[in-house]
C-alpha cells in the first residue's frame, strides 16, 4: 500500500474550489487518464480510466462530504484505494486543496511504476492541472456540486 500526500494553493475562494472539486464529471478535463466518471447516485461514482494504454473501470463510494472541508472516498472494487481531498482557507482568495491517497497498485508494471514515483507525479500534475482549470473559469462548471447533496459523516 502507498500512500501519497500533495497540496497546490488555488487562486480562488474556498467555496469555489470545493464546488469545482465536487463537480465529478469534470475530472477528466484536469486528471491525465481520467476519461469518463459519471454519478451513479448520491454517493457512488463510475470511473473509466486509461493509462498506459490500459483501459479500467471502477466504482468508488463518498465516504465524507463536508462542504468546503473535505470530501473522502473509498474504492468498490478495481484497484484498492481510498482517500480525502480537503480544503483549507488561506484567505478570502487563496484556498489550499491537498490530496492523500492510499493505493495498493495492481499487477507488476503498477507496481513498478509506483516504486518509480509515477502515482506521486500524476496526483502532483493532477493538482497543478485542477489549479489552472479552477482559477481561469469564473463559475465551476462539469455536474452539480458536493454541497448540493447533504453532508455525509464517515462511514
Amino acid at each position: 500500500m502507498s500512500t501519497i500526500t500533495e497540496s497546490v494553493n488555488v487562486t480562488v475562494p474556498i467555496r469555489r474550489a470545493y464546488d469545482q472539486w465536487t463537480r465529478f464529471e469534470a475530472f477528466p478535463r484536469f486528471m491525465d487518464g481520467v476519461e469518463e466518471v459519471r454519478r451513479v447516485d448520491d454517493t457512488t461514482l463510475h470511473w473509466r480510466t486509461r493509462i498506459a494504454g490500459v483501459t479500467r473501470e471502477f466504482d468508488a463510494r463518498i465516504t465524507e462530504r463536508r462542504p468546503d472541508e473535505r470530501v473522502a472516498w473509498k474504492s468498490l472494487n478495481g484497484p484498492t484505494h481510498a482517500g480525502v481531498v480537503t480544503f483549507h482557507r488561506l484567505d478570502d482568495t487563496t484556498t489550499r486543496v491537498t490530496v492523500q491517497l492510499e493505493i495498493d497498485p495492481e499487477g507488476f508494471a503498477d507496481k513498478a511504476g509506483d516504486r518509480l514515483g509515477a502515482l506521486t507525479h500524476r496526483v502532483r500534475g493532477d493538482l497543478r492541472r485542477f489549479k489552472t482549470f479552477v482559477e481561469s473559469r469564473g463559475v465551476p462548471v462539469g455536474g452539480r456540486p458536493g454541497r448540493s447533496l447533504p453532508p455525509l459523516t464517515a462511514r
